[in-house]
C-alpha cells in the first residue's frame, strides 16, 4: 500500500528555518511529481512546490519562490523542502503529494496520494 509520511514540522521564529520531509513507500514513484501543499485554519489547500524525481523538474508558488526549495533523494525514496527565511503567513499544515500526470500540476486535485501533514508554525 502506497504511502506518504511527512516530518520535521515545528514552532520557528520568524525568519528561522524549517526543513521537511517526506519518505514513500508502498509503491515506485520514480516517474510521479512529488508535491508539497499547505493549508492553514479557514483557508484552501494551497499548492507550494513540486519535483519531478525523473528529470529533477520543479515548480514553486510565487510566494515562496527563493525562500524555500524542494529536492528529493530517490535512493532515500524521500523528498524534502527546506523552507527559509520564514513568515507568520507560512504556519500551516503542511502535506506531501504525489501527482501521476505527464506534466507540472500546481492542482491538488491531481495528486492522488497524500501524506497525513506535519504542522509548521512560524511565530512573529
Amino acid at each position: 500500500q502506497a504511502q506518504l509520511v511527512e516530518s520535521g514540522g515545528g514552532l520557528v521564529q520568524a525568519g528561522g528555518s524549517l526543513r521537511l520531509s517526506c519518505t514513500a513507500s508502498g509503491r515506485s514513484f520514480r516517474n510521479y511529481f512529488m508535491g508539497w501543499f499547505r493549508q492553514a485554519p479557514g483557508k484552501e489547500r494551497e499548492f507550494v512546490a513540486t519535483i519531478r524525481w525523473s528529470g529533477g523538474i520543479t515548480y514553486y508558488a510565487d510566494s515562496v519562490k527563493g525562500r524555500f526549495t524542494i529536492s528529493g533523494d530517490y535512493a532515500k525514496n524521500t523528498v524534502y523542502l527546506q523552507m527559509n527565511s520564514l513568515k507568520p503567513e507560512d504556519t500551516a499544515v503542511y502535506y506531501c503529494a504525489a501527482s501521476g500526470v505527464a506534466g507540472i500540476s500546481p492542482t491538488r486535485h491531481e495528486y492522488n496520494y497524500w501524506g497525513q501533514g506535519t504542522q509548521v508554525t512560524v511565530s512573529s
